[in-house]
C-alpha cells in the first residue's frame, strides 16, 4: 500500500489528475481501473475519479510497490489495459502491424508503456499466447523497426524460431519493404536510384549523405519511382536496397527533393505552414513517409515460415496523397 498526503498546492484537484501527476508511469486507463475497483481510497473511504481533494486528505493506493515504479520494457506490457494495434496479418507465428507515425517501437528511456512492443506483448498475453512464467528467456519481439515519426508495417515474432528466421531473411534481403513518400519538386528522371554513402551523427541524431566514399560512412541505395506529380509535389514509391538510418529522408533531401513535413532534413517552417493548408498535407504532424507494402521474397528455405513465400501485404491506407 502507498499513502500520500494532499498538500496545499495539490488541493482542489480531481483525484484522477492528482494520481496521474503523482505516478506519471501509470497509464490513465490503469488509474481509472484502480479507482473503479476500489483500490484507491481517500481518508479510508471509497472515492470517485472526479472527487475534489482537500489539503490534508490521505490518498491510499492498495497496490504493490512494483506497479508504482517505472517499469522496465520487459514489464511494461502489464500496464497496458487495452492493447491498441492495427493488425495487417496474424497467424500462429507472426504479426504484421501497421505502426502509426508518432508511436515508438521500443522504449526511449522516457516512454516505456505506450510503445508498439508493449502493446504487442499485452495483446498476446491477454489472448493467452504469451505466458511469461513458462518462458526462460523468450518474449515476443519486433523483427524490424521504424522511426517514431514514420508509419508502416512492422513484423513481430511470436516465437523464437520465427524471430530467428525473420532476422535471417532481413539480413539476406529476402524481405522487401516499399515506402510511399511525398516530396518537393519533380524528380528527373521520374524513376531511378539514389546511391551514396551515409554517415551517422549520433550527437545530433541525424545523418549526412556523401556522393563519394567517406570515412565511417556506409553505402546506401534507394530505388524510386514517381507515381504522380502535382502543384510542385510528387508522390514517390521507394524500395530500400540498404537499410540505413533516415535513408530515404536524407537521400531525397540531398537530391533536392526533401520530404513534405520533414523538420530534420526538410524545408523551412514557413514552407511547412503553407503545405499544411494543402489537401495533400491535411492533418499530418509528421514527415510524409510510410512503409506501406511488405513482400516475403524468400529465395532460400524459410523453415516453419515457408508458407509466407511470395506473399505481399499492404496497409489499408496512408495518411497522405496527391
Amino acid at each position: 500500500m502507498k499513502t500520500l498526503t494532499v498538500g496545499k498546492n495539490d488541493a482542489d484537484q480531481r483525484l484522477d489528475r492528482f494520481l496521474r501527476k503523482a505516478f506519471p508511469s501509470l497509464p490513465a486507463s490503469v488509474i481509472q481501473k484502480l479507482i473503479r475497483t476500489k483500490r484507491v481510497k481517500v481518508n479510508q473511504k471509497r472515492a470517485r475519479h472526479d472527487d475534489r481533494l482537500s489539503e490534508g486528505d490521505l490518498v491510499s493506493l492498495y497496490v504493490g510497490d512494483e506497479l508504482l515504479a517505472v517499469p522496465s520494457e520487459d514489464e511494461a506490457y502489464m500496464l497496458v489495459e487495452r492493447p491498441d494495434l492495427r493488425i495487417v496479418y496474424e497467424d500462429e507465428n507472426i504479426l504484421l502491424l501497421d505502426k502509426p507515425a508518432g508511436l515508438l517501437c521500443h522504449s526511449d528511456g522516457r516512454e516505456t508503456v505506450n510503445t508498439l512492443i508493449s502493446h504487442v506483448r499485452a495483446y498476446l498475453y491477454q489472448k493467452g499466447e504469451y505466458r511469461p512464467d513458462d518462458e526462460n528467456a523468450f518474449a515476443p519481439a519486433l523483427c524490424n523497426r521504424i522511426d517514431r515519426n514514420t508509419g508502416g508495417i512492422v513484423i513481430a515474432a511470436k516465437n523464437a524460431e520465427s524471430l530467428r528466421i525473420i532476422n535471417e531473411k532481413i539480413r539476406a534481403r529476402e524481405i522487401e519493404k516499399r515506402y510511399l513518400c511525398l516530396v518537393h519538386g519533380t524528380l528527373n528522371p521520374p524513376a531511378g536510384a539514389l546511391e551514396g554513402f551515409i554517415l551517422r551523427d549520433e550527437k545530433n541524431k541525424q545523418v549526412r549523405v556523401f556522393r563519394q566514399p567517406h570515412p565511417g560512412a556506409k553505402s546506401a541505395k534507394t530505388v524510386y519511382s514517381t507515381i504522380a506529380s502535382k502543384d510542385g509535389l510528387s508522390l514517390v514509391e521507394c524500395r530500400l536496397i540498404t537499410g540505413r538510418t533516415h535513408q530515404i529522408r536524407a537521400q531525397m533531401a540531398e537530391a533536392g527533393h526533401p520530404l513534405v513535413g520533414d523538420g530534420k532534413y526538410g524545408v523551412s517552417s514557413r514552407s511547412k505552414a503553407l503545405l499544411e493548408e494543402s489537401s495533400a498535407y491535411s492533418g499530418m504532424k509528421y514527415q510524409a513517409l510510410y512503409s506501406y507494402k511488405l513482400t516475403f521474397a524468400f529465395r532460400t528455405d524459410a523453415g516453419i515460415l515457408n508458407y509466407l513465400k511470395g506473399r505481399i501485404f499492404e496497409v489499408e491506407s496512408v495518411p497522405f496523397s496527391l
